[in-house]
């Protein structure tokens, strides 16, 4: 009972966060005009992007071994981890002000984005280490204070304060609920009993892991450099004003991934991973099944209540611009679910440690979305983005699928 009581406050913490980040993006695009949410949403997928060279994926190697260490020396790791990535901030914070140099962001929002680039880096590796740590009900706070509760703040403020209806506004509450959750996952973090805290740093460690983490980097870069270049090429294709539109239906259909990251993914990969270090194989194809039935189910249902609803929440919102791009919302519904299922055999992959079928996954996606969007762009224009997202996200769930199959033994799948 008591387990059930804690999926379930989980779930409800989760979902809260998802709600709150789509009522986030939903009233920023009716209080913010157009371009400002444009410049919100290229603010924020290069701090997600910048986020990967601070950490350098490195969680992918400690998941494992925190998984598979005694409590006794789990300290001396986390230490470790701890020195590599303040000399990844030394290395790539001074490389970011590129950005603004380049006029890719404007100046004054320099150090907004320091400030969140480190925050988000901290809280989001303590989720990440208090998922490995068996805290899922922990972690779920830390996530809702990280990107839950100052959106329903920021947007109860600008909701009765018109004068506060600015990107600044947002900026203040993202950087306080970022802290607050930094200070929870510490906290918590301190109580949990871990030694080895006192030992010397552990670089041959360190370098064992660098040389598994490194190539999923850059598969990682890749991937989520599809979601980085895309913002960045429909602005240079359409103006600013309309990636406004663009990233209030991205922001929608991502919902579906936040939503299947924190209700599905989260409570299973990790036990597949278990299962295939106690080489249990009946355990594994159990999860596996779980994992590709409720992704399937729960896709399909997030696009049918997903299409029903964008027209009256766009009329509601009352900007001719909205409605008037609304082929851009089918298209890129279309690419994040075929994203999402193709997570069903990334972590029938992963969890299995084929990290390089991933990788070669990833890059070629990467490929495929630069060739086909810059290959339908001079006959398009601003639509190639969104074909190109789907082109290459259907490759990647065919390749990850037919390389899942040929990998796993039939007992296994």
């Amino acid at each position: 009972m008591k387990q059930v009581l804690v999926r379930l406050t989980n779930l409800g913490l989760r979902g809260t966060t998802l709600v709150s980040k789509f009522l986030l993006i939903f009233m920023l695009a009716r209080f913010l005009e157009p371009a400002e949410l444009g410049l919100y949403g290229l603010l924020t997928v290069s701090i997600s992007y910048g986020l990967y060279f601070l950490g350098f994926d490195f969680y992918i190697f400690t998941t494992r071994e925190i998984l598979k260490a005694e409590p006794s020396s789990r300290g001396q790791l986390l230490k470790s981890q701890v020195a590599l990535s303040l000399i990844l901030y030394a290395i790539f914070l001074p490389l970011t002000i590129v950005l603004f140099g380049l006029e890719l962001l404007p100046w004054w929002l320099l150090p907004w984005f320091m400030a969140l680039l480190v925050l988000e880096h901290i809280t989001q590796e303590l989720n990440r280490l208090l998922v490995a740590l068996q805290r899922q009900l922990v972690a779920s706070w830390v996530l809702f204070f990280r990107a839950g509760a100052w959106c329903l703040a920021v947007v109860g403020i600008m909701f009765l304060n018109e004068p506060s209806q600015e990107l600044t506004t947002v900026l203040i509450g993202w950087i306080a609920g970022s802290s607050i959750a930094m200070v929870i996952g510490v906290a918590v973090l301190w109580q949990i009993p871990m030694g080895g805290w006192l030992k010397a740093v552990d670089w041959a460690w360190l370098k064992k892991g660098l040389k598994i983490a490194l190539p999923m980097l850059v598969a990682t870069l890749a991937l989520r450099g599809i979601y980085t270049v895309d913002r960045y090429w429909f602005e240079a294709l359409a103006g600013l004003d309309v990636l406004g539109a663009y990233v209030l239906f991205i922001g929608m259909c991502t919902a579906l991934l936040s939503f299947m990251d924190a209700g599905v993914f989260t409570f299973l990969y990790p036990a597949m991973i278990s299962a295939h270090a106690n080489n249990n194989a009946g355990e594994f194809r159990k999860k596996f099944r779980q994992l590709a039935l409720q992704t399937v189910a729960l896709t399909g249902l997030f696009s049918i209540c997903a299409w029903l609803v964008v027209h009256p929440l766009l009329q509601w919102l009352d900007k001719p611009l909205y409605l008037e791009r609304i082929d851009l919302f089918g298209w890129l519904l279309l690419a994040t679910g075929l994203f999402v299922v193709g997570m069903i055999p990334h972590y029938g992959l992963y969890a299995r440690g084929k990290d390089k079928a991933l990788i070669v996954a990833h890059i070629a996606g990467f490929v495929v979305f630069l060739a086909s969007t810059a290959a339908l762009a001079p006959v398009t224009g601003e639509l190639a983005v969104p074909y190109g997202l789907s082109a290459a996200f259907l490759f990647m769930l065919a390749w990850k699928s037919f390389q899942f199959y040929r990998l796993t033994p039939a007992d296994w799948r």
